[in-house]
């Protein structure tokens, strides 16, 4: 595969020549030069770059939350369960989903780490495993985490104006003037179609996989001790002292999230939970397992490497939106499923596009800005209760992670597995979930 970059740059310029064949161009300019023209609007679309970054702080607080000693005292723990494959799977897949629910950048890592650290201890203990099956385990929370607490779609439809600025320009009035303001947890995350699946989930893989250790054959592990983030110990002079400061650290987290609860308060009954809402949350408890400055700090530098995805190549997905929705593109393949589609298998169709797309646009953050315009317009036209189709999207685009290995690679550096020795086990999963979600779709 090209880096997601290029396939990034790729899927532009595909877009571009699209809009030039199969759209219609303005009477008052050239169809070329009004499509880049769409691009650049789309590329710098303030409220889009707001998201980029909210997008990056949810992975990277996720992150820097697993890098502190506390977490890293719980995975040891833990790992102090297992004695061979089977309940290594078990216990790192039901952890790695509950975890993922939460906050899909923590589930990721800390997946990767507990599965690091599972090996460590089978060679410290003398127990044996299969060391790619407890990998791809710590990898499953990418399955769950768009239906999550963290996913980019049902967190950006629950702000305020969200869905009437991404349709802005999109549809005829009519249409859009069904547009909610907002659509709050309690109708996506916490409905109970989602619960229900998150929990036949949370039963189903840990299961299969503990099945499957059994007769997983043994591989070799040679690794040295993962040692996360260190700090050199030197002596502090003068104001050096503050960044080392458990007072100030523990202070300022605390500071943090007794002012979350008095702002969102209201928003927590009601179930509206926004990227600010979570981002705000993930800062002060951030700062108040490190404890002090230095800490947290080195821990951004660390997590901040996994964001690059997010920083440079959202711009880019921007631009595709920018085209897609200002050519028309939108509205025409939306038309499009609207005719081969009913109520009943739009949010199949939902799901299906929703796993393919991903496999060239692998961010939940970048998929909803191109795609969701078509999913709420196809959705209007038919009827189709638009958190289900949100939900639709949101589990179509999940379980293609297990294919596509670009949010796998955070693992692959921690465990020094390769993608090879994963997938395997990956794509046995991706096809029970995928069952799962069919069936749930159709069903609840």
């Amino acid at each position: 595969m090209p880096s997601p970059f290029a396939i990034a740059v790729i899927l532009t310029i595909l877009t571009i020549l699209l809009a030039f064949l199969f759209t219609e161009a303005p009477t008052d300019q050239s169809h070329i030069l009004a499509i880049l023209g769409y691009w650049e609007k789309g590329i710098w679309n303030n409220s889009l770059l707001v998201f980029a970054y909210q997008m990056m702080l949810i992975l990277v607080l996720g992150h820097i939350l697993v890098l502190s000693k506390p977490m890293n005292s719980l995975i040891e723990k833990l790992t102090n369960l297992v004695s061979n494959t089977s309940n290594a799977v078990l216990l790192v897949s039901a952890c790695t989903m509950i975890v993922s629910f939460f906050n899909w950048g923590l589930g990721l890592i800390f997946g990767a780490i507990m599965a690091r650290k599972v090996a460590e201890a089978s060679q410290l203990r003398g127990f044996k495993i299969n060391y790619p099956l407890v990998g791809a385990s710590g990898y499953v929370g990418l399955m769950i985490w768009h239906g999550g607490i963290s996913g980019s779609a049902p967190l950006k439809v629950a702000e305020s104006g969200h869905l009437a600025s991404l349709m802005g320009g999109v549809g005829d009035a009519s249409l859009l003037s069904q547009l909610p303001d907002l659509i709050p947890f309690s109708e996506t995350v916490f409905s109970g179609f989602n619960l229900i699946l998150f929990g036949i989930l949370i039963v189903v893989l840990p299961l299969f996989l503990y099945k499957l250790g059994k007769k997983a054959p043994i591989t070799p592990v040679n690794l040295p001790i993962y040692k996360g983030i260190e700090t050199e110990e030197t002596s502090l002079m003068g104001a050096e002292k503050i960044d080392h400061s458990k007072f100030l650290g523990i202070g300022f987290g605390l500071l943090i999230i007794g002012t979350f609860f008095y702002q969102y308060s209201d928003s927590l009954v009601k179930m509206v939970i926004t990227p600010n809402m979570l981002n705000f949350f993930m800062l002060g408890l951030a700062l108040l397992l490190h404890q002090n400055f230095k800490s947290f700090l080195s821990a951004v530098e660390e997590a901040i490497k996994g964001a690059t995805g997010i920083l440079i190549q959202f711009p880019l997905y921007f631009g595709i939106m920018g085209i897609m929705r200002d050519s028309g593109m939108v509205v025409q393949i939306a038309d499009f499923f609207v005719s081969i589609a009913t109520p009943t298998t739009l949010p199949l169709f939902t799901f299906f596009s929703g796993g393919l797309v991903n496999i060239f646009v692998p961010s939940g953050g970048g998929q909803w800005a191109i795609q969701g315009p078509i999913v709420v317009e196809s959705a209007l036209k038919l009827g189709v209760p638009l958190p289900k189709a949100i939900m639709a999207l949101a589990y179509g685009d999940q379980i293609t992670n297990m294919l596509q290995p670009f949010w796998a690679l955070p693992l692959l550096g921690i465990t020094k597995l390769k993608a090879k020795e994963i997938l395997p086990y990956t794509l046995l999963l991706m096809v029970i979930v995928t069952v799962i979600f069919l069936l749930g779709l159709l069903f609840l």
